[in-house]
């Protein structure tokens, strides 16, 4: 039962389409400025997109717009709510986002929480490039009077990857560019009147990872974390009154 236990993180992990931390140094010469558009090489983006283009939901007022993160819940059961739709794909990048934000825009949603950026740093994607293709992901909600809640690109734990040859010390790397990047989205939403959730402030540890109690795999998260994620999410849906 172990071996199949590893051997099921392992198929997860290589969906996952991380660069690996094993492959980290080789990664920052080979994969910058290659990976741009990687969500067209991800087997789960076409996939994933024509079951969403399937289901019967053609309105929603509230839109849970991520990776495998956001894909991980049940969010109209996790909420309680039957106005909620999910629209996660695992391995997403925020290029891959914004090339399905017409679908998105076809929901008709009144708010959109976003949950991204992850998978572009574990694709060595500059900070700046990653923060630029947020904001017109975030301006291309409000051009249609969406509100767009930016939520924090959350951590990797000190175990991330170690089935496949990872390190913490390559993981407290990537998360340290994480915290660059949400330092940049914060200073944007604060500056644009715009909904920051930041998920690291409750789900990290003082030594900067992810919480070990919270994931089951090094970066994804347990059903407890769900709950602490959820009770932001539904903090921000009385303030608009959804």
């Amino acid at each position: 039962m172990k071996k199949i236990i590893s051997l099921y993180k392992i198929i997860f992990a290589a969906a996952f389409l991380f660069i690996t931390p094993l492959s980290a140094q080789n990664a920052q010469s080979t994969q910058r400025g290659k990976d741009t558009l990687r969500y067209r090489t991800n087997l789960n983006y076409p996939l994933q997109n024509s079951m969403y283009d399937l289901y019967k939901h053609h309105q929603a007022d509230i839109v849970m717009f991520g990776n495998s993160l956001t894909h991980g819940a049940a969010w109209n059961e996790l909420l309680g709510r039957s106005n909620v739709v999910e629209r996660g794909i695992t391995s997403d990048v925020l290029y891959g986002y914004e090339a399905r934000l017409a679908s998105i825009y076809k929901l008709n949603p009144k708010i959109v929480f976003i949950m991204g950026g992850i998978n572009d740093i574990y694709n060595w994607t500059p900070v700046e490039e990653i923060f630029s293709i947020y904001i017109r992901i975030v301006n291309g909600l409000k051009s249609k009077n969406i509100i767009p809640v930016i939520q924090s690109t959350t951590y990797a734990s000190k175990t991330w990857g170690k089935e496949f040859g990872g390190s913490p010390e390559v993981n407290f790397g990537r998360n340290r560019e994480v915290d660059k990047l949400n330092k940049l989205l914060y200073d944007y939403a604060k500056k644009n009147n715009i909904d920051f959730i930041d998920l690291n402030s409750l789900t990290a540890g003082k030594d900067g990872f992810l919480k070990p109690e919270l994931t089951w795999d090094g970066i994804h998260f347990k059903a407890e974390a769900y709950k602490i994620w959820a009770r932001e999410v539904e903090k921000i849906l009385a303030k608009y009154n959804l």
